[in-house]
């Protein structure tokens, strides 16, 4: 996987994910505003069975699937930033990239690598072992 194919889905699932929370929270402030939740100080203690109540419930379930589907591009575009940065001469790129996602801050990682990262497919050495094996002379 290119740096650009990266870099458009990780974008990719940064929008997703916004648009996807903003229509969740869109629909749960409209559900509020028309009394569809049953309120008990401020616990929500049922829902008032209506057409708008469903709506909204299918509209906060599609905001959620929004998020999840952007939060699984985030992570296959990490993944792909990692197999992209394995496949240079140095591995920094790629140790600071693992090292980042294990400790929480891949998000920001990923950022650094969209905006300063080397783009690893074009000349790269082949790192598998049985490659490594068969260009070293006997």
């Amino acid at each position: 996987m290119n740096k650009a194919t990266v870099t458009r889905l990780f974008i990719g699932g940064i929008l997703a994910v916004t648009a996807g929370a903003i229509l969740a929270i869109a629909a749960a402030w409209i559900a509020i505003a028309n009394d569809v939740f049953v309120m008990s100080g401020p616990d929500i203690v049922a829902l008032r069975a209506s057409a708008i109540a469903w709506v909204l419930l299918g509209v906060a379930a599609a905001g959620g699937l929004a998020v999840v589907a952007g939060v699984i591009a985030g992570v296959v575009s990490s993944i792909g930033a990692l197999v992209n940065t394995w496949q240079l001469k140095s591995t920094a790129w790629f140790i600071a990239l693992l090292l980042a996602g294990i400790l929480g801050l891949g998000f920001f990682a990923m950022i650094a690598y969209i905006v300063a990262g080397p783009d690893g497919t074009g000349d790269a050495p082949d790192r598998t072992p049985l490659a490594r094996a068969m260009a070293t002379p006997a």
